[in-house]
């Protein structure tokens, strides 16, 4: 199975790749972040609501629900608690803000995505193709949004493209650990991993995605976007 699989998980590693690589040698400015990251907050809330939601709701295990969405949470309180910080003492207010947060929760999420994408496969290859390309759009966004991140707090070209290619390794790490284990990942078990992943998602969401956006001025155009971003992957998920 990993086989017939490893071909497609090139899609969400390509995503992953071009989304730091535009960010690297093309940053964009803070207005355009924030547009960036509205929209990515958009997908990842998309990919919550049409992918995982429905098959927890569908496993029905109660209890392995609770247990998985409070160890999300507590391993997202954590790692923020452990990387917080800002600008060193005695630096203006100006100075760019620690992003180590960020890029934690993002390598969390980007892991999950990709176990996601082999669990899909284990469902069919036609359930496994739609996941996969429903998280590549959003593994693009959410890298270039990071990326983009990472250049307006003055992160060197050379740190942006390692950053990016760790979160491509996690990608692929998660994609074929999903796919190796999917027969053990079932009833309770399956409801467990998957709502971690709804409180991870959560809370990049909530907590790092639309906070790094509101550092920024809000514009309507900017808040648009994130429903914008919800729109172009539902309608993604119903065409295929």
């Amino acid at each position: 199975m990993l086989a017939d699989v490893l071909p497609f998980l090139a899609i969400p590693a390509v995503a992953a790749v071009l989304g730091g690589v535009i960010a690297a040698f093309r940053p964009p400015g803070k207005r355009l972040q924030s547009v960036i990251q509205h929209f990515a907050a958009g997908v990842v809330f998309a990919a919550v609501a049409g992918e995982l939601l429905p098959e927890l709701m569908y496993e029905a295990a109660a209890l392995p629900t609770i247990v998985g969405f409070v160890l999300g949470v507590g391993l997202m309180l954590g790692v923020k608690k452990l990387t917080e910080g800002g600008p060193a003492e005695g630096a203006p207010e100006s100075a760019p803000t620690n992003t180590r947060g960020l890029v934690a929760t993002v390598a969390v999420d980007i892991a999950i995505d990709g176990l996601l994408v082999g669990v899909g496969f284990a469902a069919g290859a036609e359930a496994g193709l739609v996941v996969t390309i429903a998280l590549s759009l959003e593994v693009l966004f959410l890298v270039l949004a990071t990326a983009a991140a990472l250049v307006g707090a003055g992160a060197s070209r050379g740190r942006v493209l390692a950053t990016t290619a760790g979160l491509t390794v996690l990608l692929l790490a998660g994609a074929v650990g999903g796919t190796l284990a999917a027969g053990a990942l079932t009833g309770g078990v399956l409801a467990g991993v998957l709502a971690f992943g709804v409180a991870a998602l959560l809370y990049l969401v909530t907590e790092e995605l639309l906070v790094e956006a509101h550092d920024t001025p809000d514009t309507p155009l900017a808040a648009a976007t994130f429903f914008l971003g919800f729109l172009a992957l539902l309608l993604l998920e119903m065409a295929l």
